[in-house]
Parts: C-alpha cells; structure tokens; sequence
C-alpha cells in the first residue's frame, strides 16, 4: 500500500505549527485554547507500478560487437588404419546332454547275487510311446548258520503304452511279477532235529502276479484324471486274490476357491487253502466305496482344506455292511514367507487289506492270513511347521496322535506240534513264518526331517520318527519299533565320479515263540529283537555319456542282525555293475 506524499506533507506541517504555537503561548503565559480539527486525516491508496526486469539504459557510450572470423589450416596426413566391424557378444551356451531312450544295466555280487535291469522306448508317432522295462534282483544265499535254502529272487516286467493329445492323456502299464522267498527262519528246536528232518523241510514260497493300470488326465475339464486297475496275485501254495480300483477324481472353481470331489471303490475277493493249524479253507472279500468333498481355499499366505470321507465296507463273504465317517481337515500358513510355517489337520479313513501288500512288507508271511478286514483309521490328528532355515536347508517337524481300529500286526507263528512229538506237518510250521494280528490301537508319533543342499554337488536328507502304541487285546504292538531313522546322501564328487551313502537305524521289537497243535495249549513267550544299524554306500564312473561303472556294499559294517525273528541278514555285500544307454 503507498499513501499520498501531498497530504502526508499538509499533515506534518499541522502538527509542526501546532507545537511551535503551544510552545510560544506557553512560553508568553497566553493560557490554553481549545482546537477542534473539521475534518479528519484520510489516507489514500496510490498507484502501484512494477520495476521493469531490465530497465533501459542511458549509456551515452555504446560499443559494438566485433566480428570474429576462425581459420583452420588442414593437412593431409597418410594412414593404414581400418576400422572393424562391430559385432554383437554371444552368450556361452552349455551343451545339453543327450537323452537316450534305452539303457541296461548288469551287477554281480557276493553272495552269487546278480542285478539287471533294462528299459527301451519306442516312439510310435509323435504323440504316442511304447515301452519295456525289466527288473530282476536275486542272490543264491549262504548266510552263516542258516540250516536251510536261504535264496531269492525278484523279477518284475512291465510294459507301458502313452498317448498324449491336446486335451487327454492315457497311460496304460501292464506288469508282470515273479517273485520267490524261503521261510529258512527255523526256530531253535528245530533246528536240533536230525539233519535228515532239517533237509525234508521245502522252504521255496513263490508269488506271481498281473495287474493292468489305466490313468486318464483331462485338461481344461471339471472331471481331472482317472485310475483304474485290476491285479491277480497269487502263490505256490493255492493262494489266490484278485483286486480292483476305480479312483475318478473332479475338480471345479467356484469364485477364488476349488471344489475337489475324489471318489474310489476298492474291491478285494480271494482265499487261502487252508489256515494254519488244520485244511480248513478261508476266503474272504470287500468292497470299498467311498466318496471325499473337500473346499480348498487359497488366501494370501493361508491354504486351508476342508472336508469329510464317507465310506460303506460291503463284506459279501460275510454279509455284513458297515458305514463310516472320517473328517478330512488340513490347514498351513505362511508365517515368514518360506521360513516358517506350521500346519496342522485331522484326517482318517477306511484302508483296504490284501494278501499282496502283506507280503510286500513281509515276505514270509504263511498262505494262512485270517481276519482280513480293513483298517479303519478313525482320526490322525497332527501338528507341525516346516520352512527353510537357509536357501541351502529346509526343515519339517511334525507330531501326530490317531485312532486306528483293526490295524495289521506281524507276528511270528507258533511251532507246530501233532501232540505225538511230531512237528509240523506243513513247511511254514517250524516257527520260520509269520501270520497277521488285528487290533486297535492308538499311536502317538513325532517326525523330524532335515533336508541339505551342502553344495550344488552335495546333498543329504535326515529323518527320524519315534513311537509310541497303546494297544486293546494284543500284550504289545508286534514287530513295531519305538523309534527309526535315516540318512541319505548323494555326492556329485566331479563330471566323471559320484557316490552316495544309505544309513539306517531301526530301534528294537517284541515278538513271540510259541508252541501250538491240536492238543497243546500255546504258551508263548515275548522276545525282543535287538535294534540294527545297516550302512550301505554306491560309487560309480562315467566314461562317457553312454557307459558308466558302479560298486556298492551294503551292510558295511558286517552286522548279523534279525530285521525278523529267526531269519538273520546276509553280512557285508559288495556288488559291480555297469549300465550302458543307447538308441537303436
């Protein structure tokens, strides 16, 4: 705001009059006097005006620009330097190794144990392939101390056909089985009988089987894949099963969740010719149809499932059904990424018993299993985390508590006497096989896992698991340890050598001995089956791409120990081989 230079002057010269007059009037003692002012100062608002940025100068002197003129003095010089192009830097590129569709592989060892194996491919067309592999594994015997024919053989064929389109893929797998055990685990009472009694006992036990497997996988379809299979299995001593499953399973998105529906029917039908202490025969036969609705949910860090499993058990041999519940309830969340995340679900259900499995677990199962019913597995409740402790270390720590009724334990079968002093009068009666027990039971258990990727070469996994079993009728959890363990390693040692290491630590089991026969009551005794520790380690050598040579020793350590009671171990075995790949 600028105010008015006129009447700012007016207004000083007033005041300045005013007080020389007040000044002279008290100075000649002229006495007061009153001045009244008419009108009052009002100030006004001038013009505002802006400085110009660059004010016009009055210079009386004005020098002008002189013109610069450059000059440049160029002389041809002589030169032989020619440029290159430039071109682009390539990426080293590593040469992929060869793939090849057929290798074999052939081992001798100790024991007069022989290893082969053999798979080829043949590509019908683009979209279909046909294929062969064999397996067999087998050794002659010679155990120390074992009185009869201790050797074996496994021998597997199979034969695989793929048709992958756009949408469908079917695999098809036909396998073929021959396997063949000895029950040499004589008791010792048996064992003091006359080497004549000892050489009339035929301990050979074969097992035959065919099963035909068909898996379909749909894309882009609610309905997600199917199985189904059919398998004979059956054995030298009349046995027969036969078994069927179907396992449709279908999946559909509703909004962010998925919507899984999986059902299965598992069918069993077979017979053994006689059980164990007379020729009475024994058949028996389940159907299985169960059905499993679960939602999966997907949130963030957060996966959660829920559902249930209804099932019905049709025992046809008994005319018996039965209906059961089982929940099926999991849930995980990422707490720090992949660092920590625990878990935690219950779940159960209904699980099929047959002939073949058991004797898979245990091949000197007698042809005279009674009770075979399935498991039901009410509730397996657990509790867990698992993450990586590193980009190189990962952890899984779990602890379950579950109910299982009618759960399968192995237990030795008592000697069997007539009552006249005669033993047996089968060749599994000398207490050198095992039958199946059935009984509930509830388990606590707690796992422990540690996987190490040491170096890209070197990798190593640890696991452990403890038990413990609280049965119903049965005095203790047959054949069960209370705790075991494992290590595994694998070494890439350069682009030629490799090596790697098996360990196992198996704590100890009851079992019983027994005397039975139609006029003797059994009265058994509880044994205890020492723990073992078995190590075994492989080396091998790569030529080229195609030729290889390896070793391995199992059971290094020489330990004579009984993974079942009365059938100890082979020692120390060492086996070579060599596998050579190659395209027709």
């Amino acid at each position: 705001m600028i105010i008015n230079l006129k009447n700012l002057y007016l207004t000083t010269a007033a005041l300045l009059f005013f007080t020389f007059s007040s000044v002279a009037q008290d100075k000649d003692n002229l006495g007061t006097e009153v001045v009244n002012v008419v009108k009052p100062y009002t100030p006004e608002i001038g013009d505002a005006f802006k400085v110009k940025a660059t004010p016009k100068l009055g210079d009386s002197i004005n020098t002008a620009k002189k013109k610069v003129t450059y000059g440049i003095f160029s002389v041809p010089v002589a030169s032989t330097f020619t440029p290159a192009k430039g071109r682009a830097e390539e990426i080293e590129k590593i040469k992929p190794p060869k793939l090849y569709d057929n290798y074999a592989t052939l081992g001798f060892g100790t024991y007069e144990s022989a290893l082969a194996e053999f798979y080829t491919n043949f590509e019908i067309d683009r979209d279909r392939n046909f294929g062969i592999y064999l397996n067999h594994n087998s050794s002659q015997g010679g155990i120390d101390n074992v009185l009869l024919d201790d050797k074996f053989y496994d021998t597997n064929l199979n034969f695989n056909y793929t048709s992958r389109d756009r949408y469908v893929n079917w695999i098809t797998d036909l396998e073929l089985e021959h396997q063949l055990y000895n029950w040499y685990g004589i008791d010792e009472l048996t064992r003091l009988a006359t080497p004549q009694f000892i050489n009339g006992i035929d301990p050979t036990h074969s097992f035959y089987g065919a099963g035909l497997t068909t898996t379909v996988d749909v894309e882009d379809s609610f309905f997600n894949s199917a199985t189904a299979t059919v398998r004979y299995f059956g054995d030298s001593e009349s046995s027969s099963e036969i078994r069927a499953i179907i396992e449709p399973r279908i999946e559909f998105p509703i909004t962010d969740e998925k919507i899984n529906l999986n059902f299965k029917a598992d069918y069993v039908n077979g017979k053994f010719d006689r059980n164990y202490n007379n020729s009475q025969e024994i058949k028996y036969s389940h159907l299985l149809v169960s059905g499993s609705p679960s939602l999966q949910v997907l949130r963030d860090n957060l996966t959660l499932n829920m559902g249930i499993t209804v099932a019905v058990d049709l025992d046809t041999e008994n005319s018996n059904t039965d209906f059961y519940f089982y929940p099926q309830v999991s849930a995980s969340y990422r707490l720090a990424d992949e660092y920590f995340t625990p878990y935690a679900g219950v779940e159960g259900g209904l699980k099929q018993n047959s002939y073949r499995d058991f004797t898979q677990q245990n091949p000197f199962v007698s042809p005279t299993l009674q009770g075979m019913s399935p498991t039901d597995e009410k509730y397996n409740a657990y509790f867990g985390v698992k993450g990586k402790l590193s980009n190189s270390l990962s952890y899984n720590l779990r602890g379950s508590y579950g109910a299982q009724d009618n759960e399968a334990f192995f237990l030795n079968n008592p000697r069997y006497e007539d009552g006249n002093g005669n033993m047996g009068n089968q060749d599994y009666h000398y207490g050198n096989s095992f039958g199946v027990v059935f009984d509930d039971v509830k388990t606590f258990s707690f796992f422990g896992e540690i996987n190490a990727d040491v170096t890209s070469n070197f990798k190593m996994r640890l696991n452990a698991e403890y038990f413990s079993y609280n049965t119903d009728a049965i005095a203790e959890a047959w054949n069960r340890p209370e705790y075991k363990a494992s290590l595994y390693g694998d070494y890439q040692i350069s682009e030629q050598w490799y090596a790697g290491t098996t360990l196992f630590l198996v704590g100890e089991r009851k079992d019983q001995s027994a005397i039975t026969g139609p006029f003797i009551s059994p009265n058994a005794t509880t044994v205890t089956l020492d723990s073992y520790f078995d190590a075994n380690a492989h080396l091998g050598y790569r030529f080229n791409e195609q030729l290889s040579v390896f070793g391995r020793v199992n059971n290094m350590l020489d330990n004579s120990y009984e993974k079942w009671s009365n059938t100890p171990v082979q020692g120390i075995q060492a086996l070579l081989g060599a596998t050579y790949k190659f395209d027709w």
